[in-house]
C-alpha cells in the first residue's frame, strides 16, 4: 500500500506542477484556458472561476490544461492558435521549466536535511591510494586530471572516469599542491579512498541543488547516448512498473529518499519532454520553431499525423521496456 501511495504522490506532484507551468504561462500570455484538470476520467470535484473549469478527476494518472484553439482552430482572438508564436513557445516550454524547478526544490530540501558534500576532504581511508601519496584531511580538491572540479559530483565523475595514473591538485593552507595517484578499481569504477566534508547552509544547499539537478540531466543524456551507440539496451531502462517499484523501495527508506526520487523523476521528465518527438512538448516546440522561421504554421492534418506516430512510438517503447525490462527483472528476482 505504501508503494502505491508513494507512487501516486510522486507521479501526481510531478504531473500537476508540469501542467501548472503550462496553465500559469497561458494565463500570463492572455490565452483562454477552458479547463485545468488534476487526474483523468470522471470528475470527482469541479468548480468554475472566471472562464476556467477547475476539476479533480478519479484516476490519478495524469492531468491536462485544455486551452481554446489548442487541439483545433478557433476564431477566438485569445485562442492558443491565434496568439504570437513566441507566446505559444513559452507555454509549451513552461511545463519543462516547472519540472526542472521541482527537481531543484526537492534536492534543496534533501541537502538542507543531510548537508552538502564539499570539495574538502574529511577522511582519508587507511591503506588507500590517497593515503599512500600523502593527501590529508582538510585538503580542498581543485582539479583531477585535466578537469577542474567544482563540487563532489565532479570529483566522483572525474575519478571514476580515470584509467591508470592521473594528477590530482589540492589546495592546502592556501597553496596548490599536485600529486600523481594510481586509483583502485572497484565494481568497474576508479576510487582513491577519500570522503567529503559535509556542510549545512542555505547558500551551499541551493547551489548544490542546481548542480545536482544539472548532473541528473547530464546523466540522462549520457544514458541516451549509450542507447544510441549500443553501449546500453532499452530493456535496461525502467518503465511504469519499474518506476513504481523503485518509488516503493525508496519510500520505505524514509522521507529523504522519497524527496530524492521525486527530484530524479522530475529531472528525467524534464529531459524526456524536451525530446523533439511529436506528441511531446519538445515535438510541439520543434513545430513552433519551424513556424517562427518559415512564417507558416504546419498543416494541421500533418501535425496530427506526426503526433499520432510519435505517440505510437512512445507507447511501443513503454510496452517493450515494461515487458523485457520491468517484468523480466521482477520474474528473475
Amino acid at each position: 500500500m505504501s508503494t502505491l501511495i508513494g507512487s501516486i504522490i510522486v507521479f501526481m506532484l510531478v504531473i500537476t506542477l508540469h501542467e501548472l507551468g503550462h496553465f500559469t504561462v497561458a494565463k500570463l500570455c492572455g490565452i483562454k484556458v477552458n479547463e485545468f484538470s488534476i487526474g483523468m476520467g470522471p470528475k470527482l470535484l469541479n468548480t468554475t472561476k472566471g472562464e476556467t473549469l477547475y476539476s479533480l478527476r478519479l484516476l490519478p494518472v495524469g492531468g491536462y490544461v485544455a486551452m481554446e484553439g489548442e487541439e483545433e482552430n478557433s476564431n477566438d482572438p485569445r485562442a492558443f492558435n491565434n496568439v504570437n508564436v513566441f507566446k505559444r513557445m513559452a507555454v509549451v516550454v513552461a511545463g519543462v521549466v516547472m519540472n526542472f524547478l521541482l527537481a531543484v526544490v526537492a534536492f534543496l530540501l534533501v541537502f538542507l536535511m543531510i548537508g552538502v558534500r564539499t570539495n574538502t576532504i574529511d577522511t582519508v581511508l587507511d591503506d588507500s591510494p590517497a593515503k599512500v601519496v600523502g593527501l590529508l584531511e582538510g585538503d580542498k580538491v581543485i582539479s583531477i586530471g585535466d578537469n577542474t572540479v567544482k563540487n563532489w559530483n565532479d570529483i566522483i565523475e572525474s575519478i571514476s572516469s580515470q584509467k591508470g595514473e592521473f594528477k590530482i591538485v589540492v589546495n592546502r593552507a592556501g597553496k596548490d599542491i599536485s600529486f600523481n595517484i594510481i586509483p583502485e578499481e572497484r565494481d568497474g569504477r576508479s576510487i582513491i579512498g577519500i570522503t567529503p566534508k559535509v556542510e549545512k547552509s542555505l547558500s551551499n544547499s541551493l547551489g548544490a541543488s542546481f548542480n545536482h539537478t544539472l548532473f541528473m540531466i547530464k546523466d540522462v543524456f549520457k544514458t541516451m547516448g549509450m542507447l544510441f551507440t549500443g553501449k546500453a539496451k532499452v530493456s535496461m531502462l525502467a518503465g511504469p512498473v519499474g518506476v513504481i517499484n523503485i518509488i516503493g523501495q525508496e519510500t520505505a527508506k524514509g522521507f529523504i529518499n522519497l524527496l530524492n526520487i521525486l527530484g530524479l523523476i522530475s529531472a528525467n521528465l524534464a529531459v524526456i519532454n524536451l525530446l523533439p518527438i511529436p506528441a511531446l512538448d519538445g515535438g510541439k516546440l520543434l513545430f513552433l520553431i519551424i513556424e517562427s522561421i518559415t512564417g507558416k504554421k504546419l498543416n494541421e492534418k500533418v501535425e496530427n499525423a506526426l503526433s499520432l506516430v510519435g505517440l505510437s512510438f512512445l507507447f511501443g517503447i513503454m510496452i517493450y521496456v515494461t515487458i523485457f525490462g520491468d517484468l523480466s527483472r521482477i520474474l528473475n528476482g
